[in-house]
């Protein structure tokens, strides 16, 4: 049963969010031989005010 966890800065569509489900689920498949039903993914947003990186806030950038 495996469990993906995504962490994306917020702005994504909701066809650019199923798109990547699906293509991640299909790399599981692939990969591990799981069926798709037992692959759960969660996706969370983050603010931009809420990641940095090499020093700055992605909201300053």
């Amino acid at each position: 049963m495996p469990i993906v966890q995504i962490d994306l800065l917020e702005g994504r569509t909701l066809d650019q969010k199923r798109l990547l489900v699906e293509k991640v689920t299909q790399a599981i498949m692939e990969s591990t031989g799981a069926p798709a039903e037992s692959i759960s993914i969660i996706l969370r947003d983050m603010a931009r005010e809420n990641y940095a990186k090499a020093g700055k806030l992605a909201s300053d950038k």
